[in-house]
């Protein structure tokens, strides 16, 4: 089998996520045989890890019970059709202590427990599996710690302080190495991002590089959350537009469509240029709230639509 070109990026398949149908119906059917398929599929296109998630989603209600009684049937399935570590993706701390004792650790297939996050109540027990497990682990640090919890970072330097206090506690905590940390700044849709987040996730993954105490750390983000509500025939050239950018800023890993055809553009690709431009709208002016520089960013990006993205 012809292997595909080498990304640049480190690239989690998103495949087994009940957002995707193939998964929801796989799910619903308790198919091991499709996840095993989708699990190959993801292997041969090239994708580093293979997330799997079996939670709800908007439209689809899974309860905890439902997830933990079908793990020890589909993490070994899994298992069987590919040596891809899995990123094990869900909140709930029972979810990872089930599927981490249920993983066959062998030899470049350390697995993936996303994601810690300032939020989770279950957070100390969480940090203590991944050090039991010897696992790589996704934080996501667009929640800042606060009092009462998590809540929101709003600020790029607020991504960046609360990175530097993940690896603080997963260093003395968890045994952990900057090079088994992932840390995910937060990715909206740049169609409908009126509180700047992309700049600011863009701005935090340059501050996070140039911390030489954050250095050897990954950086990560859900790509498809970027096109989300665009039309379908432009969410790829806009998703490799992005991650044009983001590479450029020290992004190297991607949780995306092993399907699509990710990559960087060209420079001068028309793509590049518009989520550019858009990104440098989005930059509010003196006396300008960033809500109405948000819709400015909007607006470029719906041109790209007129145009058709040529």
């Amino acid at each position: 089998m012809t292997q595909p070109p080498r990304r640049p990026f480190s690239l989690i398949g998103e495949l087994m996520n009940n957002s995707f149908a193939r998964a929801r119906n796989a799910y619903k059917a308790r198919d091991l045989a499709r996840y095993a398929d989708l699990a190959r599929t993801q292997t041969a296109l090239g994708a580093d890890f293979l997330t799997l998630n079996i939670d709800g989603t908007q439209t689809m209600m899974v309860r905890l019970e439902e997830m933990l009684a079908f793990l020890p049937d589909l993490v070994p399935a899994l298992q069987e059709a590919t040596d891809t570590p899995i990123s094990f993706d869900n909140p709930a701390l029972s979810f990872h202590q089930r599927a981490l004792a249920l993983y066959r650790r062998k030899p470049g297939n350390q697995p993936i427990l996303n994601s810690l996050a300032a939020s989770r109540p279950e957070l100390d027990g969480m940090i203590e599996l991944v050090k039991a497990y010897d696992t790589k682990v996704i934080v996501m640090a667009s929640e800042k710690f606060t009092a009462s919890g998590g809540a929101q970072c709003l600020q790029a330097s607020e991504i960046h302080e609360t990175t530097r206090r993940f690896v603080e506690i997963l260093h003395t905590r968890a045994g952990r190495r900057n090079e088994d940390i992932i840390v995910d700044p937060g990715l909206a849709p740049v169609a409908a991002d009126t509180y700047g987040l992309i700049n600011m996730s863009l701005d935090a993954i340059r501050l996070i590089r140039a911390d030489p105490d954050l250095r050897g750390i990954h950086l990560s983000v859900g790509l498809t959350n970027f096109s989300f509500g665009v039309p379908k025939e432009i969410r790829e050239n806009l998703e490799n537009a992005y991650i044009t950018l983001a590479l450029e800023a020290g992004l190297d890993f991607i949780l995306g469509n092993p399907e699509k055809d990710l990559r960087p553009l060209p420079a001068d690709s028309r793509y590049v240029q518009v989520v550019k431009e858009a990104l440098a709208a989005g930059r509010p002016g003196p006396g300008e709230t960033q809500e109405e520089a948000g819709f400015r960013q909007s607006e470029k990006i719906m041109d790209l639509f007129g145009a058709g993205g040529e």
